[in-house]
């Protein structure tokens, strides 16, 4: 009976041991993730100081967006815009701040839960109720997985709240059901340097968008260079300056937005 008891007593205690070290595992694990998630890619600075100094545009920070608006003219358009996998929002002031000096537009680019856009895919709805005022066209858009998170939050809608989307180094996937749709206008511009979201991989997934969708792909441009937050690994090197990057990124959405 005492040997039972003993051998009880060690498999009590080999079980307490392995449930003790499954539970800090755990523990590593999820802090490790989150130490991770909230660390994004922070905006160069010398972009965003040239962005907030751009002629006609006003660049401000809000706890759950950077907003980037034109000045010039009252905005006529609003894009919500989702950022790519911890990026911080302020690295997109730059590019976009170049598009609201060409356009008048209004652009939120959101602060996401952990910088994840897949923790809050319906966020849009929330930005443009708060950020909406004197705005009547909206579109929904965004960098990497980011776009494809507003491509997931467009396909489970049919209203008419949204009249777009835009989306930059991103696809959609087959599940977001926009194959179909003949209600949005759509804009995908592609880098061919993009070591990312390679151009052949949006091409495979081309067929995920409505076959009107406007398609653009910028010679020379990576995946980083979509945003102004640095180089990023696994992306290509660039052929273009990040300058130019933005100035043609520029010209293909203004000119959609202003269709």
């Amino acid at each position: 009976m005492k040997k039972k008891n003993r051998k009880r007593g060690r498999a009590k205690k080999t079980l307490g041991i392995a449930a003790l070290a499954l539970a800090l595992l755990l523990v590593l694990v999820v802090g490790g993730f989150a130490v991770w998630a909230l660390n994004p890619y922070p905006a160069q600075p010398g972009a965003l100081r040239e962005a907030v100094r751009t002629p006609g545009v006003e660049v401000t920070a809000a706890d759950d967006a950077v907003v980037v608006a034109s000045t010039h003219a009252p905005p006529e358009a609003g894009v919500v815009f989702y950022p790519g996998a911890r990026v911080a929002p302020e690295a997109y002031a730059a590019p976009w701040a170049r598009i609201a000096a060409d356009s008048a537009v209004r652009v939120v680019i959101l602060r996401m839960p952990l910088n994840l856009a897949v923790f809050d895919t319906d966020r849009a709805d929330r930005a443009i109720a708060d950020h909406g005022g004197g705005v009547d066209t909206w579109y929904v858009g965004g960098h990497s997985l980011g776009g494809a998170m507003a491509a997931s939050h467009l396909g489970g809608r049919t209203d008419d709240t949204v009249a777009g989307l835009v989306l930059w180094g991103s696809y959609a996937t087959e599940g977001a059901g926009l194959a179909g749709r003949d209600d949005l206008a759509v804009l995908s511009v592609t880098g061919s340097r993009d070591g990312l979201s390679d151009p052949a991989t949006v091409e495979e997934n081309r067929a995920n968008l409505p076959p009107d969708a406007h398609t653009r792909e910028i010679q020379g441009m990576n995946h980083a260079q979509f945003g102004a937050y640095g180089a990023q690994r696994g992306d290509d090197p660039a052929d273009i300056g990040d300058a130019e990057a933005h100035r043609r990124l520029a010209a293909a959405t203004s000119g959609f937005l202003d269709r």
